[in-house]
């Protein structure tokens, strides 16, 4: 039986100027920052917030160049797998869809992008009075996400820690809500002789807890609640 393979997006997006004083886009990873061309970046934002087959990324990436023979260099294919050994792309593979999407997002690091009440609220306003959009839409825009129970225990972990998937999985296993001290964290994932960080995403797999807490992150992935790291 085929393997299933599933893509999605690391790091984020910055603009940098360079010598010219022009715009250039970086993609910033792991603290370092990546430069790509427009074709490397248009598949990057293609597969923000999103979780695909390959398939799709060709679909995605026709849709954003129609008339791709005229304007690029390179097959898309091509963009994709400097993107994948670059590492800006990530994918996960598996028997199932979701033993892939266990694989492609058990080891990544999750940094929740909803910002401070107060930025928000000052966004919210600067769009209605000085952007002249209307309240009603910019209401749409700032409407409170509606999040499980999972959801939101995901959400206040990893504001507390820069945590994996995997290591999430283990604090909701262990029933652990906050992290007092920088030292609790080791405590309360690696307490045990047999648990590192190099195989918790095996060993977190067959958790009880596991799909629960993979599904929560995939929905807040896809919803934009937050965006993918690695160390």
């Amino acid at each position: 039986m085929a393997l299933k393979t599933l893509y999605t997006a690391v790091g984020r997006f910055e603009r940098r100027t360079n010598g010219c004083r022009r715009y250039c886009p970086v993609i910033v990873l792991g603290g370092k920052e990546y430069m790509v061309d427009v074709q490397e970046m248009v598949i990057w934002s293609c597969l923000n917030w999103r979780i695909v087959r390959m398939e799709e990324i060709g679909l995605l990436y026709a849709k954003t160049f129609p008339g791709q023979e005229d304007v690029v260099d390179r097959p898309w294919r091509e963009c994709v797998e400097r993107l994948l050994t670059r590492g800006l792309l990530v994918c996960g593979k598996g028997e199932t869809e979701y033993d892939a999407l266990y694989d492609l997002l058990s080891s990544m690091y999750i940094i929740p992008t909803d910002g401070s009440r107060l930025l928000r609220i000052l966004s919210f306003l600067k769009l209605v009075f000085v952007n002249h959009v209307p309240f009603s839409a910019a209401g749409r825009l700032f409407r409170r996400d509606q999040r499980t129970e999972n959801e939101k225990q995901v959400m206040a972990l990893a504001r507390q820690a820069l945590l994996s998937t995997a290591e999430l999985i283990r604090c909701m296993e262990k029933d652990i809500r906050s992290f007092p001290t920088e030292e609790s964290i080791l405590d309360g994932l690696y307490d045990d002789p047999d648990t590192t960080s190099d195989n918790i995403s095996c060993l977190m797999r067959l958790s009880a807890k596991s799909q629960a807490v993979t599904l929560a992150v995939a929905n807040l992935y896809l919803r934009q609640q937050i965006i993918f790291e690695r160390i």
